[in-house]
């Protein structure tokens, strides 16, 4: 079974190419991505390598966790599911926007 891993700590010139090509010295690599903020278009900083097994997957992590990766060193470990967050912007009943101080009028 496919086996996610967190890679965080890359540097902004990393690429899904590199991911792929490094981690595939571990096992075979299902998916490389790095995650891509939306207003800037740069990299976060962090993504998801996809091995197909979780012996690669364990490999991986005891062959890069701490190494180097495009002069940045990197923390790779199993990704956790998603937690689900508040959803954020939005309007209260009385027209005034959430996250202010709800005390001052508008």
């Amino acid at each position: 079974m496919a086996k996610k891993l967190y890679v965080g700590g890359l540097s902004y010139e990393t690429t899904e190419n590199t991911l792929k090509e490094t981690f595939s010295k571990a096992g075979t690599v299902g998916s490389a991505t790095i995650i891509i903020d939306k207003m800037s278009g740069r990299s976060k900083g962090f993504g998801f390598v996809e091995m197909s097994s979780d012996e690669e997957a364990q490999k991986a992590i005891e062959m890069f966790n701490g190494k180097e990766l495009d002069g940045r060193t990197i923390t790779v470990n199993e990704a956790r599911p998603q937690e689900s967050r508040p959803r954020r912007g939005g309007f209260d009943r009385g027209g005034r926007g959430f996250g202010g101080d709800r005390r001052t009028r508008y």
